[in-house]
């Protein structure tokens, strides 16, 4: 069983949950306190239902996890004082205005920071005392994160915070959430589509795809180890070579290779057949990804 560890925001080990047509067979999974960790994965990959596993609102069949030190579900209410969570399908009360709900908020939790909230306030550019049912999409997405970002939750659990959001509202978010973090005991996991969100914010990168966790390593290490690399080669190339790259595409003499663990001796190996080296490049995230599920459907 999980050991409290103090040092991470939350651990997760051989967890896993079923359903009739989804099923997470095996999931391990940590991040450290301070950390802001992107979860990336397409629909039904599991994102939504790891987050509401460490919120406490899903048990899984099996497994064993701690939020915050606290070990869940019996210790989720402890937990809970000190996660804030923000999903799409989370609604206000549209009669209500975002006052009333920033005091029903601070009600409820004594570490709501009322200065702090002000200041979102003008951040975000909203009106406190506008209703809900006047909201556009991204306003309605702003108050939700105003709601959860001024109770100074020392863990953020974020599902699809920038989803439907212009690219004004989009960096506004953005911008707030990397603030999170300068004060260092606290930690961030949120889901995106948009690699972008998670190339600009995230820390550590997580890979899910159809409940298997793929990757999951600091951005730099992502970013830095990955190549792409066009080459003209006049033969096929062989399976022995192959099996030295994560993908390779020939079409004609060009071919075109990506590895995920990159050094100058794998360019030899090419030049040794008579291949020339027409580019080396760097991948961006959303390459990664994509390159990196496909790897795996294929194993």
């Amino acid at each position: 069983m999980l050991q409290p560890q103090q040092t991470y925001a939350f651990a997760v080990a051989d967890v896993r949950k079923s359903y009739p047509h989804f099923s997470m067979p095996s999931l391990t999974l940590s991040l450290e306190t301070g950390k802001i960790m992107g979860l990336v994965g397409v629909n039904g990959a599991g994102k939504t239902t790891l987050l509401r596993i460490l919120m406490g609102l899903i048990v899984p069949d099996q497994g064993h996890v701690e939020v915050l030190g606290c070990a869940l579900p019996m210790a989720q209410v402890q937990a809970k004082k000190d996660i804030g969570f923000a999903s799409e399908d989370m609604r206000l009360y549209p009669s209500q205005t975002l006052s009333w709900h920033m005091e029903w908020i601070a009600s409820i939790f004594p570490n709501w920071d009322e200065s702090y909230a002000k200041q979102l306030l003008v951040r975000f550019d909203l009106r406190a005392d506008q209703l809900m049912r006047g909201m556009s999409h991204g306003q309605r997405v702003k108050a939700m994160l105003l709601l959860c970002l001024a109770r100074r939750p020392k863990l953020l659990l974020l599902d699809e915070p920038t989803t439907g959001l212009d690219p004004i509202a989009r960096s506004e978010v953005m911008e707030t959430l990397a603030e999170v973090l300068r004060d260092e005991s606290r930690s961030v996991l949120f889901s995106s589509h948009n690699t972008h969100d998670v190339e600009q914010l995230a820390d550590v990168i997580s890979f899910l795809h159809q409940g298997t966790l793929l990757a999951s390593l600091d951005k730099d290490r992502f970013l830095g180890t990955w190549r792409r690399v066009l080459a003209r080669i006049s033969s096929p190339i062989s399976a022995e070579l192959k099996a030295n790259w994560v993908s390779c595409k020939q079409n004609g003499s060009i071919a075109e290779l990506k590895t995920d663990c990159f050094d100058e001796s794998m360019l030899s190996q090419l030049r040794a057949i008579g291949a020339e080296i027409q580019s080396v490049e760097s991948m961006n995230l959303e390459d990664i990804f994509v390159t990196t599920v496909r790897r795996g459907a294929l194993q």
